[in-house]
């Protein structure tokens, strides 16, 4: 399952700062972060799923919009043929369409960022619910925000919470610092960012990371694929 950590800021004249690793069957196939889709989204930069065509990431730079989604169990008793990708969720939140009701998906967490201001929308098949983040520095998973029960937040929580923005040099170095502290775990262990879920009955490994930093006026993203999915061995972000 993916992993995302946000710093929101004190002030709204300070940037909001993510950090999104993505979770996916190799065999999926993906865009890496471009402009991809026509109109209404052709503003829109992102890291594209090919088969559905729908984003992981998104970005509308103009608006100062951000979105990532994370999957997440859920008890939805809807047959597949009832249900649409939650693709389709990413670019209707930086257009400003947030998913409302009942969504016709499986289960996720959506982080959106909207300069300053960031929440995470919950839908676990039968509520919808919001979150809205407070200053600070924050990690989502596949359930709750800051959730305990998540080893890899109980784990590494503390440490991103202490370290950065850099001051020289790329802000997000520190962060990578904690990400490769972490790859020091095999990425089968519970606590591992950098993971191989395929032991747990899920096909996906870690495949690549973003960071932005999102203020109201601009989103400036950057992308970096690992080498070997499920390992580390340095992360590029360009």
């Amino acid at each position: 399952m993916c992993t995302v950590v946000i710093r929101v800021p004190d002030s709204a004249d300070q940037p909001t700062r993510v950090l999104a690793i993505r979770d996916e069957d190799p065999q999926r196939p993906w865009n890496p972060l471009g402009r991809w889709w026509p109109e209404p989204h052709e503003g829109v930069v992102g890291v594209r799923d090919v088969r559905a065509g729908g984003a992981w990431l998104a970005a509308e730079p103009s608006t100062g919009r951000l979105a990532v989604l994370l999957n997440r169990a859920d008890e939805s008793a809807r047959p597949e043929s009832e249900l649409v990708s939650r693709g389709g969720i990413v670019l209707d939140s930086v257009a400003g369409r947030s998913p409302t009701g009942d969504p016709r998906t499986h289960g996720f967490n959506l982080v959106e960022v909207d300069g300053a201001h960031a929440r995470v929308l919950t839908w676990d098949g039968a509520a919808l619910r919001a979150v809205e983040l407070e200053p600070g520095t924050h990690m989502i998973a596949h359930d709750d925000v800051d959730d305990s029960g998540t080893p890899r937040i109980a784990r590494w929580l503390p440490e991103f919470q202490v370290a950065g923005p850099a001051t020289d040099g790329p802000w997000w170095t520190p962060w990578l610092g904690v990400l490769e502290r972490s790859a020091a775990l095999p990425p089968t262990d519970d606590s591992a960012i950098i993971r191989d879920n395929r032991p747990y009955g899920y096909p996906t490994l870690s495949l690549l990371a973003c960071v932005a930093s999102v203020t109201a006026h601009d989103v400036d993203v950057h992308y970096g694929e690992l080498t070997r999915p499920g390992e580390w061995g340095g992360l590029e972000l360009a």
